[in-house]
């Protein structure tokens, strides 16, 4: 008994003893783990405690501007705040929340949910300007978070050019094709964030600032392109069309001044560079400087209309015009005779009718560089029917985008050199400085310069007695072509619908300004010399009113001036005004040009001593007026518009009255926004 007694005592002392180095192992192992946490990797977990209340993140550098050719804002950022609350940061719950409804316009119920809240913060509705900074920076549990947010001054206009910015992604237009210029260097920030990993509004540390974006001016003007916007509205609302484009340039340099693309009543389009169409006769001058460079005929040269109908290949072409019977090359396209013309270009091989086509800039890009731009449609020689000839001669079997036939058009202006479109005339950086300039550039030389000045002479003749009289323009010659064709669509010609458009740049002497324009199926008058050429015309002569315009007043006045001595005879044409020679020779001594619904006139500065000295104009009074109405006031007194919102115009600055500068801005606004988030 004794000894079973020992031996259990034995086996307890063992277990005691085996318990022992168990808990000593353990408190060991335990004292090892602690240490090599808390020492050996403590560094390690400290900075992993960090990351998970504290994260890192970008801050958005301020997007540049973009500007037209004079400076004035075509799109911009502008500094917003969003507002945020922590509810139990709040000392008085209700002050906070009757003066956050106060000064954000906010409903008090939205504000109260937000500072009754349980949650450890609140971000409240939509973004503030930066007038709400000074109320509100100072109020405990309270904060701002700033933003840029992307803003259009001039409202619609330009906006399919322009692009747009959405969640900081930059789509279409300037604004992509840009982007790398615009949108700066991001900076970085370190945000304490909450148990759940939300970040705290206010608690930030900026590690690295970032830097904003150049500007991207462009060739563009503001004043062009509000008064091509109007016409093209006007011309689209009168021939009910389902829209179109219009295009003015500087032919002597590619300069794109203004591009309007308008479809289903938005500005946002941009057919003018990404929707090719058949050209139809606009097409027609340019098979005649082929045939004359080519010495293949001469503009006196007989061709032999016959009854006005020909049928070549199982096709038969027909003029609309009566007169029929042999005429020369010249009057073949004066009166755009298709049979003529159709006839004539058989003389060109399919070689020789092809480089032609494609020395004008068809079939290729322009190097515009916007993105969406298309090449339109010239098939190579190898590819056409014994139809394709006659076809392409008269604008047929060929698709163009209204930019390539601008262009094209402006080779004829310009002694027979293709320019390449140029959309930007320099980049600048963050605070204005000019880092990169861009130059005109020559594409080619499509005809000799005697050729160009033949077919330009020939395109005056089309104007004044041709089918282009709707785009005369008093005693300065207008040199431009009309076109008709036929809407392709699936995979057929459409009955009843038609491409109208009119080709014409001023003064033909001395081309300056060259505008395209191009209606989609007007309905009613739908040929070219009626629906289009009369868009051309009221284009030509509300820049020719405007005060501030690029274009060269004093060469003007010498043409004018030579052409009254030519022709002093020439006070009046169809019973229109004769403005431009009066126009040109006082305008530089104190009269102002002015359009009305009767027609051009011109009349001196009357409204008080101290505009005698042409020194200032008077602002008109626009309030009640739609934008564009208001717009087009502003823009007649020879001042520029910046507008916020769109609308009915429910504030003036400076007021309607005041004295300003010719040049300087008026800034219309309603209570509509037009900026991007």
């Amino acid at each position: 008994m004794t000894r079973r007694k020992r031996g259990m005592g034995d086996k307890l002392k063992v277990r005691r003893r085996l318990l022992l180095v168990g808990w000593l192992l353990s408190g060991g192992l335990i004292v090892v783990r602690a240490t090599q946490i808390q020492i050996v990797q403590g560094s390690l977990w400290t900075e992993q405690a960090e990351r998970q209340h504290r994260t890192s993140v970008e801050i958005a550098a301020v997007r540049g501007s973009v500007l037209d050719r004079s400076g004035v804002e075509l799109a911009t950022s502008r500094e917003v705040f969003r507002v945020s609350v922590a509810p139990r940061e709040l000392r008085d719950v209700d002050a906070v929340t009757r003066l956050l409804a106060e000064i954000l316009g906010l409903e008090e119920r939205i504000v109260r949910r937000a500072t009754t809240s349980s949650k450890p913060w609140r971000v409240l509705p939509s973004t503030f300007p930066p007038s709400v900074r000074e109320a509100l920076d100072s109020v405990r549990g309270v904060y701002l978070e700033r933003e840029h947010r992307r803003f259009y001054p001039q409202g619609d206009l330009a906006r399919g050019l322009l692009g747009s910015v959405r969640d900081g992604k930059a789509l279409g237009g300037v604004e992509q094709m840009y982007d790398e210029v615009l949108r700066g260097t991001v900076g970085q920030a370190v945000l304490a964030r909450d148990p759940t990993g939300r970040p705290i509004p206010g608690e930030s540390v900026i590690v690295e600032g970032p830097r904003g974006g150049g500007q991207v001016v462009l060739t563009l003007d503001v004043d062009l392109q509000e008064i091509g916007q109007q016409a093209l509205t006007e011309a689209i609302r009168r021939t009910e069309a389902r829209g179109g484009d219009l295009l003015i340039t500087d032919p002597r340099t590619g300069d794109v001044l203004a591009m309007v693309s308008i479809h289903d009543g938005s500005t946002s389009a941009l057919s003018a560079i990404n929707t090719p169409y058949e050209p139809g006769s606009t097409i027609k001058p340019l098979t005649v400087a082929g045939l004359l460079q080519n010495r293949l005929m001469s503009l006196d040269d007989v061709v032999d209309t016959g009854s006005g109908s020909w049928t070549v290949a199982g096709r038969t072409i027909e003029d609309v015009n009566r007169e029929h019977g042999p005429m020369t090359l010249a009057r073949a396209l004066q009166i755009s005779s298709s049979v003529g013309v159709a006839k004539a270009a058989q003389a060109m091989s399919p070689a020789v009718q092809y480089q032609n086509l494609r020395e004008f800039g068809l079939g290729a890009p322009t190097g515009i560089g916007l993105p969406g731009e298309v090449r339109g449609t010239l098939r190579r020689p190898e590819r056409w029917s014994r139809q394709s000839p006659a076809s392409l001669a008269i604008g047929y079997e060929i698709s163009v985008t209204p930019l390539q036939m601008a262009m094209a058009y402006g080779a004829l202006a310009n002694g027979g050199l293709l320019m390449e479109p140029r959309l930007v005339k320099e980049f600048r950086d963050s605070r204005g400085k000019v880092t990169a300039r861009f130059q005109p550039r020559i594409v080619r030389r499509a005809v000799s310069r005697r050729v160009a000045l033949e077919v330009s002479a020939v395109l005056v003749d089309v104007v004044e007695d041709g089918t282009g009289t709707r785009a005369r323009l008093g005693t300065f010659k207008v040199a431009g072509k009309s076109g008709t064709a036929r809407v392709w669509a699936d995979g057929a010609y459409q009955d009843g619908e038609y491409f109208a458009s009119f080709v014409g740049f001023f003064p033909a002497e001395d081309p300056q300004l060259l505008v395209m324009v191009k209606l989609d199926r007007p309905q009613g008058a739908y040929y070219g010399g009626s629906a289009a050429a009369p868009v051309t015309r009221a284009t030509m002569e509300a820049i020719l009113a405007a005060q501030q315009t690029p274009i060269d007043r004093w060469a003007l006045a010498q043409v004018a001036r030579a052409e009254e001595i030519d022709a002093p005879s020439r006070e009046s044409n169809g019973g229109e005004t004769a403005l431009l020679p009066r126009f040109a020779e006082l305008r530089l001594d104190g009269y102002s040009a002015s359009v009305g619904a009767q027609g051009s006139s011109v009349s001196r500065w009357r409204d008080s001593a101290a505009l005698e000295n042409r020194t200032h104009v008077r602002v008109p009074d626009v309030l009640g007026l739609p934008a564009r109405a208001a717009a087009r006031r502003i823009h007649e007194a020879g001042l520029r518009v910046e507008w916020d919102g769109s609308g009915v115009t429910k504030t003036m600055v400076p007021r309607a009255g005041s004295l300003l500068a010719p040049g300087d801005t008026v800034r219309l606004a309603s209570g509509e926004g037009s900026g991007d988030d």
